[in-house]
């Protein structure tokens, strides 16, 4: 069963055992999954981008309301931004996106949904992995890129990018392996125009968010 960009990110973020995001990728998760949805888009041939702008290629819809429509705001922009405009512009609806995200895993029967009561007040959904089948193989996949030298697929150059950008690797390797591996996380990272734009849209925001929290 083929998954999107953005549903393989999710499927990445979610808790295991509870099936919830987890709360480390708050609100840095919203850039990532919309850097995500770009990086779908551009697969598909529908946007392109340089360092300067992102654009809309005039490709045909392609019959997905949520694709669509980002494309339709990229094409009607009355001046042409920057990857980073759009990721925070897309990061606005993340909840949106998000939600729809899931009902179509939950369609595909790759998740669960279930509701319940955080702390027995406050309403929850929740999203645990009927078999975690895809999650193991998204982790494959991606490992089997960084643990050899092949040129990977721009699908997963990209993924992995996204990753980086949202501190995923973290979680997924443990530290020795991380160590061991981060000069090939960069190296793919950085193999595309617009993974590099992206990935640095997303670093900056990061940076920014960091850089105005409150001190504890």
């Amino acid at each position: 069963m083929k998954l999107s960009m953005p549903e393989e990110l999710l499927l990445l973020m979610l808790d295991d055992k509870s099936g919830r995001l987890m709360e480390r990728f708050a609100p840095s998760g919203d850039y990532a999954l919309a850097g995500a949805v770009l990086g779908e888009l551009a697969l598909a041939g529908r946007i392109d981008s340089d360092p300067a702008k992102l654009w809309a290629t005039g490709a045909a819809p392609g019959g997905d309301a949520l694709f669509d429509g980002v494309v339709a705001k990229i094409a009607a922009a009355a001046a042409p931004a920057d990857s980073r405009h759009w990721i925070e512009t897309i990061a606005t609806e993340a909840d949106a996106i998000r939600d729809t995200l899931f009902d179509r895993m939950v369609a595909k029967g790759v998740l669960r949904k279930v509701e319940g009561r955080f702390l027995w007040v406050f309403p929850e959904r929740r999203y645990p992995a009927v078999s975690g089948k895809e999650e193991r193989e998204v982790k494959a996949r991606l490992l089997g890129v960084l643990f050899n030298d092949e040129i990977p697929a721009p699908h997963d150059a990209l993924l992995i990018g996204l990753c980086r950008a949202a501190g995923l690797f973290a979680l997924i390797l443990s530290g020795q392996e991380l160590d061991r591996v981060q000069d090939r996380i960069n190296q793919v990272a950085d193999l595309e125009e617009l993974n590099r734009s992206l990935s640095s849209a997303i670093q900056d925001i990061y940076a920014q968010i960091a850089r105005f929290a409150p001190m504890a």
